[in-house]
């Protein structure tokens, strides 16, 4: 058996689905270790794996809630812009700290998430071989795709591909700074230079947990990438209390910004607002835990649930309607449980994630600059009404359940890593 290292972003939405599929892996019986900052500790031993920190100089413990909080309240350009310069930092550390990591805890090779893209040169650093893991949309450029952290549709012709080239130019330039911090590393070690952020490189697979129809046409499919569904599991979900017996049998509206783009009131005040009056139930989600539920229950139209955070899987279970943010670990637990969706796509891939649900036709979208309590309540009756957004969720429901993309992306990482021991044993031989 393989000792496995987990590399990616110390925030919900890509440590969630990663430490799923660290323990579905160590399930099997291998060993896994999550190589992260300080913040993703508690993360990672609730989930029943290893830690072995990295960044202690530079990030240390509560830095990722400080920045979240300073993420929270950005939105569009500003809030990419902001990411990009979080990675950038990443990168730093990375580089520095987790070489000796990787060799001191003996791990044998490593699963990185794509916005982590540093975790690919520690690989070739190391001599370990890797697979690339897209925990949010796969960010491999097409030029027949829109950039993912961009609100357009798709759309064929010589038009949409000059306008997607436009959009892969502006995010190219965003991203030069990582790419600059990676290539001087790379050839300070005498490694060839990465073409691109997000390019495979060495790795010998990339997996993403978005099903094959939660993307666009691919004109030109990159051979490594493999779409298997979502990585989610119950027994994954910390224990998270909610006021069960508040439920009053009414259809359930669910509604959660996320963990990140969640310090907007206005969205939060216009959602209850929207909802208000409705023959329904409204869930709030805050998203954090240091925000007072019961203070901003008081500024919410109606008598909304709310609460910091909420067992959002058991919810979904409930629900009727999803209200989010269109963060991808959202869009596709409520598409598992069949429940469709409004989407109001703040940044990075939500825009994206909100246009393959229009397009797929299981969600209405609403811009943020376009919100206001009248579009968002049209929007809401409009997926309440009409049955076509419920029947497209619950045929997502059973493709993702037929796909069961926990196990496919486990036997696609054990495939690589079984090979790849067989050869190195066959070349000690």
């Amino acid at each position: 058996m393989s000792h496995l290292g987990l590399i990616c972003p110390e925030l919900s939405g890509h440590l969630n689905p990663m430490t799923t599929l660290g323990r579905e892996l160590q399930r099997r019986g291998h060993r896994v270790t999550v190589v992260g900052r300080l913040d993703a500790r508690r993360k990672a031993e609730s989930a029943g794996l290893n830690f072995a920190p990295i960044g202690e100089e530079d990030f240390p413990e509560g830095s990722m809630q400080t920045t979240s909080r300073e993420l929270g309240r950005l939105s569009g350009l500003k809030a990419v812009q902001f990411t990009a310069e979080l990675l950038r930092r990443s990168v730093v550390s990375i580089l520095r700290d987790a070489p000796p990591v990787v060799d001191r805890e003996k791990i044998d090779a490593l699963l990185v998430d794509q916005v982590s893209p540093a975790g690919g040169t520690v690989a070739d650093l190391t001599g370990r071989p890797w697979v690339m893991v897209s925990n949010a949309l796969a960010l491999n450029p097409d030029p027949h795709l829109p950039p993912c952290v961009l609100p357009w549709d798709y759309q064929t012709g010589i038009l949409g591909r000059w306008r997607n080239a436009f959009g892969d130019t502006v995010l190219k330039w965003l991203a030069r700074p990582i790419i600059a911090e990676i290539n001087r590393h790379r050839r300070a070690h005498r490694l060839a230079p990465l073409a691109g952020t997000f390019s495979p490189g060495s790795c010998r697979l990339q997996i993403a947990q978005q099903p094959a129809f939660f993307d666009f046409p691919r004109r030109r499919p990159a051979a490594e990438l493999h779409y298997t569904g979502p990585w989610h599991h119950a027994a994954s979900h910390e224990e998270i209390p909610f006021p069960w017996e508040k439920l009053d049998g009414r259809p359930l509206i669910y509604a959660s910004m996320g963990t990140l783009q969640n310090r907007r009131q206005f969205i939060f005040e216009t959602i209850a607002a929207a909802c208000a009056g409705l023959d329904a139930q409204l869930v709030i989600s805050l998203g954090s835990r240091d925000q007072d539920a019961e203070a901003a229950a008081k500024n919410f139209a109606g008598q909304p649930i709310v609460v910091s955070i909420a067992p959002q899987l058991a919810l979904l279970q409930k629900a009727t309607l999803t209200i989010t943010h269109a963060g991808l670990n959202t869009a596709l637990e409520s598409l598992s449980c069949g429940v469709p969706m409004v989407a109001i796509p703040i940044t990075n891939d939500q825009p994206g994630v909100a246009s393959r649900l229009a397009w797929l036709g299981a969600a209405e979208v609403v811009q943020p600059a376009k919100l206001t309590v009248p579009r968002l309540r049209a929007a809401v009756e409009r997926v309440l009404r009409e049955p076509g957004y419920r029947k497209v969720a619950e045929r997502c429901r059973a493709e993702i359940q037929q796909a069961d993309g926990l196990q496919r992306a486990a036997d696609l990482i054990e495939g690589v890593f079984v090979e790849t021991e067989r050869s190195e044993y066959k070349i000690r031989m």
